[in-house]
């Protein structure tokens, strides 16, 4: 098996030496997406929930392009820049899994700063 990376215009392209996501056999691990529209490079949305719907947009391009989805992510990390924000964020999270068989497991945590001082960045990992 060869690790391959995964890349697609339809999310914000990395701001750092890092790949989109990246696949090892059946798995696909996604980098920490944030709240940037691909289209404009700028920050979509001013609230915690707001910044979280552009998140997990981004989240379904990158998945989207390595033949998954969010139906298929077994593990999610939610980090927060004010934990105040869990339950926003939280009814959010609820909405994009619904379609899930089985909700996956999750960490949340707040942080002391995110990139671009952002609200929230949420990462997963995924199966094919």
């Amino acid at each position: 098996m060869e690790i391959v990376r995964i890349q697609t215009d339809k999310a914000p392209a990395a701001i750092g030496p890092y790949s989109q996501a990246v696949t090892f056999g059946d798995f696909i691990f996604a980098s920490g997406q944030i709240p940037v529209d691909p289209a404009t490079g700028l920050i979509d949305g001013e609230s915690a929930a707001e910044q979280a719907e552009r998140c997990f947009s981004n989240i379904r391009a990158v998945l989207a392009e390595a033949g998954s989805s969010l139906t298929k992510v077994v593990k999610a990390t939610v980090f927060l820049a004010d934990m105040n924000d869990f339950a926003s964020v939280n009814a959010v999270y609820e909405k994009a899994f619904s379609e899930a068989p089985v909700l996956p497991a999750r960490s949340a945590v707040q942080v002391a700063r995110l990139p671009k001082d952002v609200r929230v960045e949420i990462e997963v990992i995924a199966l094919r």
